[in-house]
């Protein structure tokens, strides 16, 4: 949805663009560009993932069964909540509902850290079984000499996608911020915007890592 440069805030403005529209949509499109990058980022793991896959079938069956299927589902929920309040804080920018705005950054933010805290807790438990990665495995429930393959991958991609959590919850915690100064409204949610493409991205990665980790029969 384009801004209109009318009533826009000239404060708003950057000094190179010719209006306020030209402004949102030349952001709009760096993040495209930005996001691209950041699947091909994950691409490479997925690519990991899939050779490996491909060459110990049998061994991501067993591991899958020491994941947490009923967390990574409630995980699964939290994020998609996650994705609703954040584009609702878009429509309440759209709207001029400031306080609906800072009412909905503050639930995803709670929903970010509730993701994080049930992974903190899937990640103590396989410690405490042995179940590092690579080298540091130690785990012998898995009857597969290369058990630690599995769970490398699982640690990588896993915790990549954690660091875009905090990353995620750092920016949505300045919206909401910025938000409580009144810095956004119908003219002007550029950044609101832009955060909550950035924040759907991790939560679609995160909708394809649930069933490739957690759902292998």
């Amino acid at each position: 949805m384009s801004q209109t440069s009318a009533s826009a805030p000239s404060s708003h403005l950057a000094h190179h663009f010719v209006d306020s529209d030209q402004q949102f949509n030349s952001a709009k499109l760096g993040m495209w560009i930005f996001l691209v990058t950041e699947l091909l980022f994950f691409g490479g793991l997925f690519c990991a993932y899939i050779i490996y896959r491909a060459w110990y079938p049998e061994l991501y069956v067993a591991a899958s069964v020491q994941l947490d299927t009923v967390m990574g589902t409630i995980n699964t929920a939290v994020l998609i909540t996650s994705s609703l309040t954040m584009a609702l804080s878009i429509w309440a920018a759209q709207h001029n509902k400031q306080k609906l705005i800072i009412y909905n950054l503050i639930a995803t933010i709670v929903l970010a850290f509730i993701f994080m805290v049930i992974k903190y807790f899937e990640y103590t438990h396989k410690f405490d079984l042995g179940i590092y990665p690579g080298e540091y495995y130690t785990y012998t429930g898995i009857a597969h000499e290369k058990a630690n393959i599995f769970f490398s991958i699982y640690y990588m991609m896993t915790g990549l996608h954690g660091i875009h959590v905090v990353i995620g919850i750092g920016l949505i915690a300045w919206l909401a911020i910025k938000a409580s100064k009144g810095a956004f409204n119908s003219a002007y949610y550029t950044p609101i915007e832009i955060v909550g493409l950035y924040w759907h991205l991790v939560d679609i990665i995160w909708i394809f890592l649930f069933p490739l980790l957690y759902l292998i029969d």
